[in-house]
Parts: structure tokens; sequence; C-alpha cells
């Protein structure tokens, strides 16, 4: 198999693959398998959702496979349990129970990282406001253990209650400001590199002058 997995999660993937689902795979059909379980739990630490996510990706791996949709979603979801130690449902429910007890200084915490977009993009190289902020909620969520929609929700409220602004208008003003002009002068530098068309044209050739007749 040629998937890497976190140290601590070798264990659990050793458990899957000798599970009564995993025993059922080949390795390639396995290491599939576990890479949709893999994009599944992003889906539910990003939104807080699954279902349209996983009926997606088992009607996708049965194609290929001789089972069909519904088999293809038992076995994700057999996986996901023996990769992750929670059921997909589960691990929704945690979140959405820590989103629950979001404290003052959670809050805080949300505000400062917002502010913090600025010298990301200012430091950083071509990096846009959609994607600055997607990274400092990403890191938030991770810290408190909420989705990343929730710590998006967080930095805009807690921006707009300190600023009386909405971030995505600071957002917009910050990729005009630092974003769009390396994007501009990277276009720049491509168009001066672009071999320039050679001169095609043709020197006019000079009218065939035919034998003048007898004198």
């Amino acid at each position: 198999m040629n998937n890497q997995y976190n140290p601590k999660e070798n264990q659990r993937v050793a458990s899957a693959r000798e599970s009564f689902s995993g025993r059922l795979l080949t390795d390639r059909q396995f290491d599939d398998a576990m890479t949709i379980t893999g994009i599944i739990e992003r889906e539910i630490n990003q939104s807080g959702t699954f279902k349209d996510k996983l009926g997606d990706y088992a009607y996708a791996f049965s194609r290929s496979e001789k089972f069909d949709a519904v088999k293809a979603e038992t076995v994700l979801r057999d996986l996901f349990k023996e990769r992750t130690g929670q059921t997909m449902n589960q691990m929704r429910e945690d979140l959405a129970k820590r989103e629950e007890s979001i404290t003052d200084d959670h809050r805080a915490q949300a505000y400062a990282r917002a502010c913090e977009i600025g010298d990301l993009m200012e430091n950083g190289v071509k990096l846009s406001f959609h994607r600055a902020f997607a990274h400092q909620a990403q890191q938030l969520g991770q810290e408190f253990g909420i989705t990343d929609a929730c710590a998006k929700r967080l930095m805009r409220e807690e921006f707009a209650s300190a600023e009386n602004a909405e971030l995505h208008d600071w957002g917009k003003e910050l990729d005009e400001q630092f974003y769009r002009p390396q994007i501009e002068e990277e276009k720049a530098e491509r168009e001066a590199e672009r071999p320039q068309p050679e001169n095609t044209r043709q020197q006019a050739r000079p009218r065939f002058r035919g034998r003048s007749g007898p004198q």
C-alpha cells in the first residue's frame, strides 16, 4: 500500500485492514476507501456535515467495483470508524457540542485571528483573503475543536463587533492592497518572458517582367 498515515493512526489503519469490511477489499480498494474516509473527515471538520459527500463518494467508489453504492457506503462507514475511533455522526455531534460551549475567551481569540489576516497577506506570497481567511479558520477550528464554518462565523462576528465593519469588506481592501499587485506583477513578468512572434511578413517580390517581343 502506498498511503502514508499519521504515526498515531498506523495501529488503527492496521486494525481497519483486518476488520470485516477491510478484509473484503484488495490493497488498491482499501487504499481508495481509506483516502475517501479522510476526505469525509475533512468535510465534517470543515462544515459539520457528511451525508452528501459520503453519498457522492460511495457512488463514485462503487462504479468501478463489484458492489453497489449501498455496499460502498457501508464499507466507508465501517473503515471510518476503525480509523478514527468514532462514527461519522459521533464526530459531527462532538463538534456541535463544542460549538455550544463557546466562551468569551474563544471569541477574543477569534477576533485576534481575524486581525492577523492582514499581516499574513502583507508578508505572504500571492496570498488572497479567501485563502488567508480559510487558513485562520482551520487553525482556530483545530485549536477549539470546532468546525471551520463555526470558526469563520466567530471571526466575522467578533470583527464586526470590534471594528464596526464587515470582515469581507476589509478582505476586499486587503486583496487590492497586497494580493492584486503581486498577481499583476506576475502577469507582467510572464508577458515579458513570452517569446515574441516573428515577423512573418515577406518582402514584396519584384514584379515579373516577361521578355519583350521582337522589336
